[in-house]
């Protein structure tokens, strides 16, 4: 089964306790919060639609492992990208290999989002390749561009080894809406499967109830939480770290406020974020991800721009492509990107905790045309 996560030999762990040098930003002490009253009806919704069960002591037996047969999800996820599949398909049915399927296949690419650029090299590769290997039926004309498509994809393809550091710190960033906060919960939910203990740092200062809804997912895995009542972010993010630090603990992952890349404030406060989070650990943080709405199409390769700009992202999750996605962008992401390919790391097709799964360019690919 294509892996979730890639697990090495654990890094040698981190003398305890925090840097010697404290961030001039923070002023308060963090503390480990519950949800207020009144403010966790929205969280609760959200745990019961994905069918979030409060975890046990033995995270063995709470925590469900990814499934062995993927097919369910496969067939979710080519649901979910049914409209650009379904244009593309119908070109390979019953027709000759002639400039008519080229110009209908260039249509059924840009109306899937894949970009004039991103599509005029696919075109460009794939009757070349027709040329070179003779090949006269649209049957093998669509293998071949299959073959393209995991080509151009294949780079976006890695697991988080999440034995790179101890703790491993991860840092979450991303626009209002695009799922981030849910994001965070199956992620600690997955991590556990793997045995790795998980404290999330609320950082999310900006938007009403942020931290308290963080807070009913980590109470719902039994992952503590720090925040702080009306604090700095930067702080929070600090004071995290160094608490996971002195406990120990395998994952700390910092939530930050949503955000549009032209919110020049905000985008200021997360690279200070990430400037303070590196006074905590040194190398810290090891893994920085953008969660991307899979409904938002080319606007998604600006939002990649402006972030990696910002706070040097190593990773993406991609959501929501149960929706009305069309996967060419991610397919322009790959293309757009060649010199600087940002990893992939996980696409989600639901609500469910097993919904948000590794990406793999093969399974893709074949959701795309096949």
């Amino acid at each position: 089964m294509f892996g979730f996560f890639r697990r090495n030999k654990p890094a040698p762990a981190q003398p305890p306790g925090p840097s010697s040098e404290t961030p001039p930003e923070s002023s308060t002490a963090a503390a480990l919060i519950a949800p207020a009253a009144g403010d966790t009806d929205v969280a609760a919704s959200e745990a019961a639609a994905i069918g979030w069960q409060p975890a046990t002591t033995d995270a063995a037996e709470a925590v469900p492992q990814a499934p062995s047969d993927r097919r369910p999800w496969l067939a979710r996820l080519k649901q979910g990208l049914s409209r650009t599949r379904g244009s593309i398909a119908v070109i390979f049915t019953g027709v000759k290999i002639d400039e008519a399927l080229y110009e209908d296949l260039e249509t059924a690419l840009l109306s899937g989002d894949t970009g004039v650029e991103t599509t005029q090299w696919l075109l460009t590769a794939l009757r070349e390749k027709v040329r070179k290997e003779k090949l006269t039926d649209t049957a093998q004309v669509k293998a071949a561009l299959r073959g393209l498509l995991v080509g151009l994809l294949a780079p976006l393809e890695r697991p988080i080894d999440i034995d790179q550091a101890s703790p491993l710190v991860m840092m979450i960033a991303g626009v209002n809406g695009a799922g981030k906060t849910t994001s965070i919960g199956k992620l600690a939910r997955h991590l556990h499967g793997e045995g790795k203990s998980v404290l999330l740092a609320a950082g999310d200062t900006f938007r009403a109830a942020a931290r308290e809804q963080l807070a009913q997912w980590g109470s719902r895995n039994q992952v503590d939480v720090i925040a702080q009542e009306g604090g700095d972010p930067g702080a929070v993010a600090f004071d995290a770290v160094a608490a996971g630090r002195a406990r120990g603990t395998g994952v700390v992952m910092v939530d930050t406020a949503g955000r549009l890349p032209t919110q020049t404030h905000l985008m200021e406060e997360l690279k200070k974020i990430r400037r303070v989070i590196g006074k905590a650990m040194d190398g810290a943080p090891h893994e920085v991800l953008l969660v991307l709405d899979g409904n938002t199409g080319q606007n998604m390769l600006a939002q990649v721009k402006a972030f990696d700009d910002a706070v040097q992202l190593t990773g993406l999750i991609v959501t929501k492509l149960d929706g009305t996605a069309r996967g060419g962008a991610l397919v322009a992401l790959a293309h757009t990107r060649r010199d600087r390919p940002i990893p992939i790391c996980f696409i989600g097709v639901g609500e469910g905790i097993d919904d948000l799964q590794a990406f793999s360019a093969d399974e893709f690919a074949g959701a795309l045309i096949d």
